[in-house]
């Protein structure tokens, strides 16, 4: 008896069964439950793609509780259903949706999908996959466990994972070969994968192992999974070689019937661009062959300290503690506590914000620290059993030195909404302060920051062109996850275009083809032993 997709059964089982586990429980197994109407969507969207007479052979190597199968249910009544299969690891899920869809043609399995073996026959391997993976990140994956997974990727598929990729890009791989010749997948995955290093491999498969037909982004705004910050995307492609000349369909916001904006895209072009989620919008930066940032700062992530709650102390506390001043550094604090974009100073270098915190950093071995500065000493027992064993800590040669960050003249925010119309920030930093991992610290190279030290208006300058980069000429660099939450890693900020602000302070027209060292560059880099302190 055919199941009704909004059959409320099932919902009430999914809402009754998430609400039996904590959020961070289902955050670290990846267990997001696709929304009905989006499993409807793309339930569609694969049936078409299918030939209109071919029996469906399903399969969801992540079934839940089944809200694909729902969807195949009430909307493939047209279709003849040869076989489905769903597979599920965790028994809490499992053994209620097992029960649920008895006397269907759904074959539940309750098992690691990752150790089956796909079927030998290949008309027993499915033509129609879609499924929503468990969105583990690699750090939840155990050592043995993620050299097992990449092993098996590149042995049945080719695809040789780095070590920080996560469990959907190994189901990816895993799932190859239980598809027959000619199959239909859809994978409803983070749009991530499109923009980090850890993701070539996966883009590679798409373009060599098989025919890549369509991607589809969601907007970031419009978070698809209510209790998951990630920003969505659906991959669809065909298992059969890519022809010569191939082009793949990008579509982003709306829905997947109806997006927004769609463009073709040459595989050849995708092959060259190290940044998908610029299709399908026109990329200006990609064919920018002048002044980038990278070109005039040094642009450096702020401070990892590995315990910000032990190595970043108050001002009265650390004084209290009675900690030596030659091991306390000025940091900033987070960007909630700095109002404005400008961060002025005291005469000792210490800023003129509402928190002053400092950060402890000693080079000296522990012997020295013992004898010398009994309450230094004092103070790094109470970590020596928990923070000291933090991963960052344990490899350094003193788990209490710092990474060294001079104070930078500007920093830029490393995190930021798109609602707020601004999602990075340019600060123009008077004070000694360094910078933690939440900030990007920009050093002007030498003849930049010689200007600069020559004539201060040159540093409120460039300050001001900074701040005046378009947003989305920056978000466009960055990465972005659900909720319009955007990030700026160093290089992708290095990358963005800056000839307004190399004209600004007299550099000329750079004329070097993209992706070249051009000669100005080597004058920029080579005059003046100068360097920011």
């Amino acid at each position: 008896m055919p199941v009704n997709l909004d059959k409320a059964e099932r919902l009430e089982i999914q809402v009754r069964l998430d609400a039996q586990k904590t959020q961070a429980d289902r955050n670290k197994l990846g267990q997001f439950a696709t929304p009905t109407p989006l499993a409807r969507d793309i339930l569609a969207h694969g049936l078409s793609l299918l030939p209109e007479h071919t029996a469906v052979r399903f399969l969801d190597p992540a079934i839940g509780t089944g809200a694909f199968f729902a969807a195949l249910q009430s909307m493939g009544s047209a279709r003849v259903m040869a076989s489905a299969t769903g597979v599920e690891i965790d028994p809490h899920y499992g053994v209620p949706a097992k029960a649920l869809w008895s006397g269907t043609a759904l074959d539940y399995q309750i098992a690691d999908f990752t150790r089956l073996t796909p079927p030998a026959d290949r008309h027993q391997r499915a033509n129609l996959l879609i499924c929503n993976p468990p969105y583990v990140r690699h750090h939840h994956l155990e050592t043995t466990e993620k050299n097992r997974l990449r092993a098996r990727a590149k042995e049945i598929a080719r695809i040789d994972l780095s070590g920080l990729a996560g469990l959907y890009c190994h189901f990816m791989a895993l799932a190859h070969p239980w598809m027959d010749d000619g199959a239909i997948a859809g994978w409803l995955i983070p749009s991530e994968f499109m923009d980090v290093n850890y993701g070539s491999a996966l883009k590679d498969y798409l373009l060599r192992e098989v025919t890549l037909l369509h991607i589809h982004r969601f907007d970031p705004d419009n978070v698809q999974f209510e209790d998951a910050l990630v920003s969505s995307a659906v991959v669809w492609f065909r298992k059969e070689t890519p022809p010569t000349g191939h082009h793949v369909r990008f579509s982003y916001g709306g829905s997947l019937t109806a997006p927004v904006l769609v463009k073709s895209i040459a595989a050849t072009d995708l092959q060259a661009a190290p940044k998908w989620t610029r299709f399908p919008s026109r990329d200006p930066a990609a064919e920018h062959s002048g002044w980038r940032l990278a070109d005039l700062f040094a642009i450096r992530r702020g401070i990892a300290t590995g315990g910000n709650h032990f190595f970043i102390l108050p001002e009265a506390h650390a004084r209290a503690l009675g900690l030596p001043a030659r091991f306390l550094r000025p940091v900033l604090p987070g960007t909630k506590h700095i109002p404005g974009d400008e961060i002025l100073a005291d005469a000792s270098g210490m800023p003129l914000l509402s928190k002053r915190l400092y950060l402890l950093d000693c080079p000296l071995p522990e012997e020295d620290i013992r004898r010398d500065y009994p309450r230094l000493w004092t103070y790094l027992q109470t970590g020596a059993d928990t923070v000291a064993k933090a991963y960052l800590c344990q490899h350094r040669k003193h788990w209490y030195a710092q990474e060294q960050r001079p104070p930078a003249p500007i920093v830029c925010t490393y995190l930021g909404r798109s609602d707020t119309g601004r999602p990075f920030r340019f600060l123009l930093n008077h004070s000694q302060a360094t910078a933690t991992n939440v900030f990007l610290m920009l050093y002007p190279h030498p003849v930049l920051a010689r200007q600069m030290a020559l004539d201060p208006s040159v540093m409120r300058r460039v300050w001001g062109a900074l701040n005046a980069i378009r947003p989305e000429t920056l978000t466009g660099e960055g990465r972005v996850y659900g909720g319009g939450l955007h990030k700026l890693e160093p290089k992708e900020l290095a990358n963005v275009p800056a000839d307004d602000l190399a004209a600004l302070v007299g550099l000329p027209r750079k004329t070097a083809p993209a992706g070249q060292p051009s000669h100005q560059l080597s004058l920029l880099q080579d005059q003046e032993d100068f360097t920011w302190a």
